[in-house]
């Protein structure tokens, strides 16, 4: 049985270590002795892109922002997807992160950091997302774990109320926010609703060509003409009933 390598490591904000290793020629990075992402796991990643971007077919110089760089298969995906007058805004918070993929896992996805159509943020996507209006035609988040953060507890902004509405505000009126997550959140899908927008929920697989292992990925927009077919609309819970009042006793 071929050793885990530890090929470098680096500490999240909230001082948890993250480890990139090299295994049988695959990749892999641990947060807090958990793995976050695999090589051989990113079909999840791939589908982000196609799902988001599968409005933009035909548009001449789309507009996206990628929240999370993780191993580049997303950002590979969509800069296939998109032509060559496309912008492709990447942010990371994490400078390793970044750096990791420019040497040892530039090649996993073609060293799309190298494509003159990326522009990179090395900066939190929250404040990237806060700072725009109107300008994205879509917006791809693989932030953490999804919904439920697991290497930095103030990424639940994002996925909040406020961060729902901080996206709808730097979309275009027509742009389509595509969220990935290692689990389904009925909380946060039911944000999406209540914000006002049109949502599908995909179940995707984590490997090619398999149903043992599923991820999940939430496409919203205004109009509901510009989502993807397919998927599951979010039923929203009937709302409470009040008690009746009570009767006084005379």
């Amino acid at each position: 049985m071929k050793p885990n390598i530890k090929i470098a490591s680096a500490t999240t904000p909230d001082g948890t270590e993250m480890v990139l290793f090299e295994h049988d020629e695959s990749f892999f990075i641990r947060v807090g002795g958990e793995v976050l992402m695999h090589s051989r796991q990113h079909e999840s990643e791939l589908e982000l892109a196609r799902l988001g971007c599968a409005h933009l077919a035909g548009a001449p110089e789309p507009t996206i922002l990628i929240g999370g760089l993780g191993l580049g298969y997303t950002v590979r995906q969509c800069l296939d997807l998109v032509g060559p007058a496309a912008t492709v805004t990447v942010s990371e918070l994490m400078g390793e992160v970044v750096e990791w993929n420019r040497t040892h896992l530039g090649a996993l996805a073609d060293h799309p950091l190298k494509d003159p159509r990326v522009r990179l943020e090395q900066r939190d996507v929250v404040a990237v997302i806060s700072e725009q209006r109107n300008r994205f035609d879509a917006i791809l988040l693989d932030v953490d774990n999804g919904p439920s953060a697991m290497t930095k507890a103030t990424n639940s902004r994002l996925y909040s109320g406020a961060g729902i509405q901080a996206c709808c505000r730097a979309l275009k009126p027509k742009g389509c926010l595509a969220v990935w997550s290692a689990e389904s959140s009925k909380p946060y899908e039911h944000a999406l609703v209540r914000a006002g927008l049109a949502v599908r929920r995909y179940t995707v697989p984590a490997y090619k060509n398999s149903k043992s292992e599923s991820r999940f990925i939430w496409v919203a927009s205004t109009d509901k003409n510009n989502l993807p077919p397919g998927g599951g609309e979010p039923r929203m819970p009937p709302p409470k009933r009040k008690p009746p009042p009570r009767r006084r006793r005379s």
